[in-house]
């Protein structure tokens, strides 16, 4: 395949939102370095860690102007120097800087083939919201019988984390706005609850019987960290934190002597791949396997155009998206 020179690509110009994103059409292609594959873009991902990045609230985030995004799947149409595999012609899913574009250069050590049967569109979460979904639940502990709090159920990792909490036998509460309650029940979800109520840790005790869950997967932040903190279980409970959409939240060390005795959990993908590279490799395995055994299916999301991907981002700042998101800048590509 002949690779041009220049390509379409969705372009941040300031920290002001993704209002501020708007497609460029002769951005340069850019060449694959060493260690590096180039592929030419099927499927993009939309996350949240992309509103972060465009409000410049993502940490060490990219200075505008820049090219967004940073999940993508496509096939691989060069290789950098000293690059053995994959082989031009594969189609991989992985991670980098400038997704949201024609074409993206990928680690080549860390893209991963698309599973058999799996379109690029469909492997997209294969290395952000399965893999999150799969370590909050182990690095919680959860247990056949437990009782687990997934908050924003009705998104990508909240869906997976669905999926995968009654797979282990565990009750799920999931909560999400009520126009999902349907896709959350449909997910195998026992009960699920309005995002926003204002009571939300006291229908989690009733639920519970008054003592609270055992685990909360908590990505909603804001003033809903707090209904997590007093729904879990005192002492034996664990919050796992693995996002902050709703906006940032304080505890003290007293509050966790004083009123919130709970097991207090970080996660940050980004971090345990890094720093713990063998557990990161132990979850990509069991990922696989439950792929294997048909546990994890291939996903439906959501698709826009490549030009569109300013209003995705905001349909998803608004909460009014199911799911994941995926940009779309070559659909004959998947």
């Amino acid at each position: 395949m002949t690779v041009p020179a220049t390509m379409r690509a969705l372009r941040q110009h300031s920290l002001r939102g993704p209002q501020d994103m708007s497609l460029i059409t002769d951005a340069p292609v850019p060449r694959p370095g060493p260690g590096e594959v180039l592929i030419r873009v099927a499927a993009a991902g939309i996350n949240f860690a992309d509103l972060s990045k465009s409000h410049g609230t993502f940490r060490d985030g990219p200075q505008p102007p820049y090219t967004a995004g940073f999940e993508a799947a496509g096939e691989v149409v060069a290789l950098g120097e000293s690059v053995v595999g994959p082989a031009l012609g594969a189609r991989v899913v992985g991670i980098g800087d400038g997704a949201f574009a024609d074409y993206m250069p990928l680690p080549a050590a860390a893209a991963v083939p698309v599973p058999d049967g799996w379109t690029s569109q469909q492997a997209l979460g294969l290395l952000v919201n399965l893999p999150t979904a799969l370590a909050a639940l182990k690095l919680g502990g959860l247990a056949a019988g437990q009782t687990v709090l997934i908050h924003a159920a009705a998104g990508a990792t909240g869906q997976a984390a669905t999926i995968l909490a009654k797979h282990y036998g565990a009750t799920v509460i999931g909560t999400a706005s009520p126009g999902k309650h349907a896709t959350v029940l449909g997910l195998g979800a026992d009960h699920v609850l309005d995002s926003r109520a204002t009571d939300l840790a006291v229908q989690v005790k009733r639920l519970t019987g008054g003592t609270g869950v055992d685990l909360v997967l908590e990505s909603a932040g804001g003033s809903t960290f707090e209904h997590s903190l007093a729904a879990a279980k005192r002492v034996t409970g664990r919050v796992v934190v693995f996002g902050l959409a709703g906006g940032e939240a304080s505890i003290t060390n007293r509050d966790l002597v004083y009123k919130h005795q709970i097991q207090l959990i970080g996660l940050n993908i980004g971090v345990l791949i890094d720093a713990a590279p063998q557990l990161f490799g132990e979850i990509m395995g069991d990922l696989f396997a439950l792929i294997a055994a048909g546990v994890l299916k291939p996903g439906v999301s959501t698709a826009y155009d490549l030009a569109d991907g300013p209003k995705a981002l905001a349909e998803l700042e608004a909460r009014a998206t199911v799911g994941k998101l995926a940009l779309l800048p070559h659909p004959d590509a998947l």
